[in-house]
């Protein structure tokens, strides 16, 4: 029984590593934009039973209850919580957050679309929205171009980007920002760097205009924060602390006995 006991207390340390490894990583994303909070779910396994809930007895009694003993836990998955981080107002013409549900895309050097909810755009060499990264510089799709004379750049909540130009009073439209929409968004790969891959959890993309058809607005000159709560990960931190000593605490109960067992015949 012993030996079970260090076996089972030995899983629980280790959902308990994995949790704390969950938490690490939401905290060391705080201000990192538009990230999204990753939250560990755990089940408990396989049981031994002796007997199970309804054996029969030498009597033909049915047993109300049985007696089941459980062999430990783990980490059945981490979810992304996709609700709404704060928005940090930057004043930035190119700097763009979505209000409600919705991705923007990007074009990979490899080709892929990818998707993010992370809008501190900037422009390249030939005038293209590309995602404000300093190692890879992935367009926008549709891809906008922002002709070299614009002296502003004006985004609309619907997604319509138009430039101002010398000798016109009048904004001209350069293109329109779509956002897509995932029947299952916690399907999606994260693959860092702001940016996430379709599977075939998250199912097919779904293109519109913001706005539209429950797809969130656009706010221009401002940036999804993340959605991480401080508070809430710290107590989740003692909480882990806390289960991981205790569980500890059961491997060191159960060595104990199996000691004094041991030790019987002395």
């Amino acid at each position: 029984m012993s030996v079970q006991t260090l076996y089972s207390a030995a899983t629980g340390m280790t959902a308990m590593e994995t949790k704390l490894d969950a938490i690490a990583n939401n905290l060391a994303n705080i201000e990192t934009t538009a990230f999204k909070r990753g939250r560990p779910n755990f089940e408990d396994l396989f049981y031994r039973h002796e007997p199970i809930p309804g054996a029969q007895d030498s009597a033909g009694q049915f047993a109300p209850t049985g007696i089941s003993i459980g062999l430990g836990s783990r980490v059945s998955s981490t979810q992304t919580e996709f609700h709404q981080g704060a928005f940090q107002g930057t004043g930035r013409e190119l700097d763009v957050a979505i209000e409600g549900p919705g991705f923007f895309q990007v074009i990979d050097p490899s080709g892929d679309t990818l998707y993010t909810r992370a809008g501190n755009f900037s422009l390249n060499a030939n005038g293209e929205l590309v995602m404000g990264s300093a190692s890879t510089g992935r367009l926008l799709e549709p891809s906008i171009q922002i002709p070299p004379d614009a002296t502003a750049i004006s985004i609309s909540a619907q997604g319509v980007v138009s430039v101002k130009q010398p000798g016109s009073p009048n904004l001209s439209a350069v293109g329109d920002i779509e956002l897509v929409t995932f029947i299952n968004p916690e399907g999606l790969l994260k693959l860092g760097e702001n940016l996430y891959a379709e599977t075939d959890s998250s199912g097919a993309p779904t293109t519109g205009t913001p706005g539209e058809d429950g797809i969130g607005l656009l706010r221009q000159g401002f940036l999804e924060a993340s959605n991480v709560e401080p508070v809430r990960e710290l107590i989740d931190l003692i909480t882990t602390q806390r289960g991981f000593e205790m569980n500890s605490q059961a491997v060191k109960a159960g060595d104990q006995i199996m000691e004094l067992v041991a030790n019987l015949r002395r």
